[in-house]
């Protein structure tokens, strides 16, 4: 990341100030008590604004030394996802001028110049990384140096720096094009990427899990040539274990919707469906660079859904993993179909919880727009867990019943289960009431239908339309289950 960090606690004061691109996050007891609080009345009294109008958006000035300030109030009783909200929108016309180097300063005292602090330098890290552009002119360059005025931090930001990284590697995978990243350029790039973090590698392709009978997934792989799915299996094991944690991921590298084929709109942006398999990433590489005492099983579904003539069709009955006989009721429903078998290997391993991240339903994204993804859960005290993670991380989430009287939908005359309804309605439940049936021994379970992971204009902390919701939240996860 390359971005260097320079702390010093005294005063704020204008003499103190060497950049010319300045974020300042004041709270309402210092509202008089900073460096060009007169020039900033100005513009307030001209706008006819109040101070408070700072609470809830910045106000930018460029002034007549050249600096281009922006200011914001960001006090104890602002929620982390509005005060990653206010500060990313306070940065946004900092950091487009590409400036080589940002000032912070921080008020108030020092319970929350280190809250503010934290936040402020996690939103302005995440917003400097370079991400894929193939545009032949691109003009966008990473900040050099973050200066912090007001404040001293002493683990100098190892866990925003961390996982900034890992939500970093889960856009940048997430926003490749397809014919950039198939199943097998992204099998070869996690390969490399457990060769550099010493994680154990391996895979299971589709002649072995033909072999294995995991007729769920091979169902959905079959439909592409070459036939280069696979899942993955990836292990992160520190010298220390406390809990033994299995993260599985989505990884649709292109969903065409198979023989109920997409319509353009909606097949627009389907390279995007891998997302939650790169979460899962984001979350293993975050866990390793921070050296949590958790062993994590990251379990990779890495496919794409094609249309051709070995693509599996409605009314087809396959047989997966577990045993578990399907009714094809709809081809674009492949999601739940490759995590299945995917699920059936982790629980088998018998870890101590198991967390999944797709993007899994539109009728998730119905029920809650693209600003809130929701958790479904085989424990009702997870789904509570996992809402409070999301809140202490900034990436909301809520909470979606799981009763078993839902399962009566899928009901079906010739098989175990329907794969799905075609009349819709609760799809998001009924999804993971069917992902349920292939978890073995019972184990805790979170299932997140990831409908935030791309808003347009960003979202919480990102600026980027891909914003890497699901890393923050589930390294949260992970740090609650070892407090427990």
């Amino acid at each position: 990341m390359a971005i260097k960090i320079v702390q010093k606690k005294g005063v704020v004061l204008e003499r103190n100030i060497k950049g010319d691109h300045c974020l300042f996050v004041l709270n309402n007891s210092t509202l008089k008590e900073f460096p060009y609080a007169k020039e900033l009345d100005r513009k307030l009294k001209r706008t006819h604004k109040k101070m408070t109008v700072l609470l809830k958006e910045p106000i930018t000035l460029e002034l007549n030394d050249g600096r281009f300030i922006s200011f914001i109030v960001a006090d104890k009783n602002l929620s982390t996802f509005q005060r990653h909200t206010l500060i990313r929108k306070g940065t946004q016309p900092l950091l487009q001028e590409n400036p080589d180097m940002l000032t912070i300063g921080l008020f108030g005292d020092d319970k929350l110049k280190e809250i503010n602090a934290r936040a402020a330098v996690y939103v302005s890290l995440l917003n400097s990384q370079a991400l894929p552009s193939r545009k032949k002119e691109d003009s966008k360059k990473n900040i050099k140096s973050i200066e912090l005025l007001g404040v001293e931090v002493k683990d100098q930001f190892e866990h925003e720096t961390a996982v900034v990284i890992g939500n970093t590697l889960t856009r940048e995978l997430t926003m490749l094009p397809p014919n950039e990243l198939t199943p097998l350029i992204y099998r070869t790039k996690i390969k490399s990427f457990a060769k550099s973090y010493g994680w154990r590698h391996q895979e299971f392709d589709m002649t072995q899990l033909k072999k294995m009978g995991a007729g769920s997934f091979v169902a959905v792989g079959q439909g592409s040539e070459p036939q280069d799915a696979a899942i993955v299996h990836l292990t992160y094991k520190p010298k220390t274990i406390n809990k033994t944690i299995a993260v599985i991921g989505k990884g649709i590298c292109f969903d065409t919707g198979g023989h109920n084929l997409k319509p353009a709109r909606y097949m627009h942006g389907m390279h995007e469906d891998m997302n939650g398999s790169a979460v899962s990433l984001g979350i293993l590489l975050t866990a390793t660079l921070l050296k949590l005492p958790i062993q994590i099983d990251c379990w990779l579904a890495i496919a794409q859904n094609h249309i051709g003539p070995k693509a599996y069709k409605q009314n087809d009955v396959v047989k997966s993993l577990n045993g578990i006989s399907i009714e094809i009721m709809h081809t674009d429903a492949e999601g739940r179909m490759v995590l299945a078998d995917t699920l059936t290997l982790a629980s088998r391993l018998k870890p101590d919880m198991m967390m999944d991240f797709a993007t899994l339903t539109g009728s998730m994204a119905t029920a809650l727009g693209d600003r809130y993804s929701g958790v479904l859960s085989n424990r009702p005290e997870l789904s509570c867990l996992a809402v409070g993670a999301g809140s202490e991380a900034g990436e909301r989430i809520t909470a979606f019943p799981f009763d078993a009287d839902y399962e009566e939908d899928l009901d079906s005359i010739i098989a175990d289960i329907k794969q799905c309804t075609l009349e819709g309605g609760a799809d998001h439940i009924h999804a993971a009431r069917f992902l349920n049936r292939f978890i073995e021994k019972n184990v805790p379970w979170l299932h997140i239908d990831l409908s935030s992971s791309n808003r347009k204009g960003g979202l919480g902390a990102a600026l980027s339309d891909v914003n890497g919701f699901g890393v923050s939240f589930g390294i949260q996860v992970l740090q609650k289950i070892l407090a427990k």
